[in-house]
This record gives structure tokens, sequence and C-alpha cells, in this order.
């Protein structure tokens, strides 16, 4: 008796798994490439934007690279959701180019089936971005907005310019008729000090010399041969002269270093709360609202309902001017407080849905990485390119109409035109819409998108024959 050993095939599910772990290597390296490269090209934008406000403060390095830090978690936040559409792009671009989705379907595997695995990653940074958002995101940008106004106090190095008074030190105005740029000898040196409101204190010297202490806490000005006037403004009469061959002053010079504040000196914003913290505030901003809608209907149900100085009675010559009078003044007390009651109702409104607006968009945000999947998938089996310059140009009309939305839903949001929740989240609701409808029609059938018109935007001499095949 002879044993056959049959191999079989092994289970469908091993297929699944390995297929899975395809798409989601074609899909991760992209992501992270992406990721860098955006999260690149915003901090450029903030350097660039915020270099003025650095430039000539003689910060420490370490205060630079901890803003920066600070600044990098509002870049993680929208530059992920740009990263899953840029890589879904590539990935599905790159299987389409090499024909490996046609493979695929042909196999029996549908296109849903090969979204499953980038949904699940996308979910998975859907809630990462939401934790980011209420654990992290809050005191970091708490932290920048309070680093950034220290930084905004801190004034430069005191500049002196012959012949020109200078207020930067506080209480105090120095004028120099001629500085010796070699020594730094000051010659013809006149100080107001306006310290004392009740005294005018004037200090004049030949020359001296003006420099900061160890600790930068304080101006120190040596002085020779001057004097020193002083009046008080209270005793009139009263006049003071002294002269002197040497003399120091140590005026107050915080204002020149740079002091860090301490975490929780100030008050905190909307978007430096966390979505637990803001609720909070809703509900009290709620409670004051409620207080004066009722006010408000309270002082309609008076006029309507019955006030008694507004009840009717029979008009007579001898009280009538008195009667109309007060019967005006009663009314014109009641608008009053209907105006106020009303203007109050709408601020604490107004607050709420500030605050709602913000709670929405901690959701909303990261919600657009499974949008972008749904969007990006069938997009990029359509334009059947895996490189970068195609997935960034396609995902870059996509972002302005997010964006745009998500913006302008903001606005309209807090003035009270749309809902919050309408506000926020309509794009993800508009691109979602698309994303589902294009992945039902490439998964029904093979759809291609053309990109050879662009040919002709391009000068012949430019063409060669490489870039006639990218267009094609």
């Amino acid at each position: 008796m002879h044993l056959k050993i049959v191999s079989l095939p092994p289970p469908i599910y091993i297929y699944i798994m390995i297929l899975a772990r395809y798409i989601l290597r074609n899909h991760l390296v992209p992501f992270i490439f992406s990721s860098i490269t955006l999260m690149g090209i915003f901090l450029l934008q903030f350097l660039m934007k915020t270099a003025d406000r650095l430039v000539g403060k003689g910060l420490d390095t370490l205060v630079i690279i901890q803003l920066i830090a600070y600044n990098l978690a509002w870049m993680v936040v929208l530059v992920v959701p740009m990263a899953v559409l840029i890589s879904t792009l590539m990935a599905f671009g790159g299987m389409s180019q090499n024909n490996e989705i046609t493979i695929m379907k042909s196999s029996g595997i549908s296109l849903y089936r090969m979204l499953v695995t980038p949904v699940l990653f996308s979910a998975v940074i859907f809630y990462g971005l939401v934790v980011f958002n209420n654990d992290v995101l809050p005191d970091a940008n708490h932290a920048a907005k309070t680093l950034m106004f220290d930084i905004s106090q801190k004034k430069p190095t005191l500049s002196l310019e012959p012949g020109v008074f200078s207020q930067e030190v506080t209480n105090y105005a120095i004028l120099v008729r001629d500085i010796d740029q070699k020594s730094n000898k000051l010659y013809g040196v006149t100080i107001y000090d306006y310290n004392d409101p009740n005294k005018v204190n004037v200090v004049t010297a030949v020359n001296g010399k003006i420099y900061f202490s160890k600790d930068m806490t304080k101006l120190i000005m040596d002085l020779n041969d001057g004097e020193i006037h002083e009046a008080d403004i209270s005793q009139s009469g009263l006049y003071r002269k002294l002269r002197f061959t040497h003399h120091r002053i140590a005026m107050n010079a915080e204002q020149f270093l740079f002091q860090q504040s301490t975490p929780g000196s100030s008050q905190r914003g909307d978007r430096e709360l966390s979505t637990a913290d803001m609720r909070m505030r809703v509900d009290s901003l709620n409670a004051i609202r409620s207080t004066y809608e009722n006010m408000y209907n309270d002082e309609i149900s008076r006029i309507f309902y019955g006030d008694p100085g507004l009840k009717p009675v029979r008009p007579n010559i001898t009280h009538y001017n008195i009667r109309q009078r007060n019967l005006l003044n009663t009314l014109h007390a009641h608008k009053n407080g209907i105006g106020s009651a009303f203007v109050r109702e709408q601020m604490m409104q107004n607050e709420v849905d500030k605050y709602m607006v913000e709670i929405h968009k901690k959701y909303s945000i990261p919600f657009a990485c499974v949008v972008f999947i749904l969007l990006g998938g069938p997009l990029g089996v359509m334009t059947r390119k895996g490189g970068f310059g195609v997935a960034a140009s396609v995902s870059l009309f996509f972002f302005l109409v997010y964006w745009a939305f998500l913006i302008g839903g903001e606005k309209l949001a807090d003035r009270g035109f749309v809902t919050p929740f309408v506000g926020m989240w309509s794009a993800n609701i508009l691109l979602g819409a698309v994303g589902i409808l294009l992945t039902y029609k490439t998964a029904k059938e093979t759809v291609t998108i053309d990109f050879s018109f662009l040919r002709k935007f391009i000068p012949k001499n430019w063409q060669s024959q490489d870039t006639q095949q990218d267009l094609t």
C-alpha cells in the first residue's frame, strides 16, 4: 500500500492576508514620504511667516526650537489627512500602472475588498488624530501662543543715536550728543527720569558709558562730570542742584530680557481646550443664554398679557398727560429690556457656536482620512500613475475644495448662518459622496483619466519621448 501526499492549496484567507499586507505596504511608504514632505513645506511657510518677529531679538536657539516644536502639533493635524490622499493615489496608481489592479480583478477580488485594508488603516489614523486633538494639540497651541507672546514682549538691544531721544527704557528718556564708535563712549549725555511723578529729575554729564549687568536685568550708566537737577512739583519753589564727578544710574532692563511665562498663567482660547473642557463651557453658556431668553419672554409677556402699568383706563382730562407720560415710559423701559435680553442671548449663542465649531472640527478633520481613502482609491486606478508629482497634482484640487468648504463653513457657523455641524462636516459629506460614487463606477467598469491634453501647454522643444509617454 502506497501513500500519496497531495499538497492542497492554502485557504482563501491566506491569499487575502497576503494581499492586505501588500496593499498596506504600498500605502505605508508613500504615506510616510508624503507626511515628511508636507511637514517640510508647512514648516518652511511658518518660518518665513514668523521670521521677522524672531530676527533681532537675541533669542536662544533652544527657544526657537521650542517654538517650532509647539507649532508642529497643528501642522500634524493638517498634514496627515493630506498625506493619506496622496499616498492612496500613489499606491493605487502604481498598482494600476503595473496592471496589478487588473490581475486582482481577474482573480475575483473586487475594488471594495482592495479598499478594506486602507480604510481600516485610515480608521486607526482617525482614532489617533482624535486623541491627539484632545490630549496634545490644546496644550501645544496654548504653549505656542504664550511663548510667541513672550517673544513679542522682548525688545531688541538698546540702540542710541546721536541727537535723538531714546525712550526704550521704561520711565527714562536718554539723549546723547555724540558717540565714539570705537570705544562706545558717550558725550553730552542728558537723562530725564520719570520714576517719581511728583518730581522733575534731569541728569546731565559730559561723558559716560552704558552697559548691561551680567544678569541682563539692569542697564548701568556710568557718568562723569555732570549735574543733577531736581524739582518737587508738590512744593513749588523747591529746587536742588547737585554736582558730581562720577555718578552711576541703574535702570530696569527687564524689557530687554526674554522671560518665559509659567504654564497656565494666561487664559485659554477655544483652540487651546479639549472637547470635554469646551463642552463644560458650552453647558455654562447655555445656562446663561436660557436666563436671557427667559428675560426676553418675560418682557414680551408683560406687554401683551398684563402689566399693571399698561392696563387701559378711561381718559381723564386732568390726568391724561400724566397717564400718557407714564405709559410711554413703561413701554420704553420694556423696549430696552427686550433689546438688552435679545442682544445678550445672541452673544451667548455666538459663543456657544464658536465652541461647537471647534468641537466638530476635532472630529471632522481626522475623519477626512477615511473620506480621502474612498476618494483616492478610485482616482488612483483611473490615473494609472504612481508618481508623487501626479498624485500631488490631482490631490491639490481636492485639497482646495476641502479647505475652502472647511474655512468657509467655519466663518458661516461663527456668524450663525449655518449650524456648526453643517459648517464643519459639509466638506466630508460632499467629498465622501463623490468618493463613494467614483468607487462604485470604478468597481463596475474600467475608467481612465487621460493627461494627454496637457501636452499642448508644454513647448515642443521641452517635450521628450519620456514626457510624451508619461502624459499618455
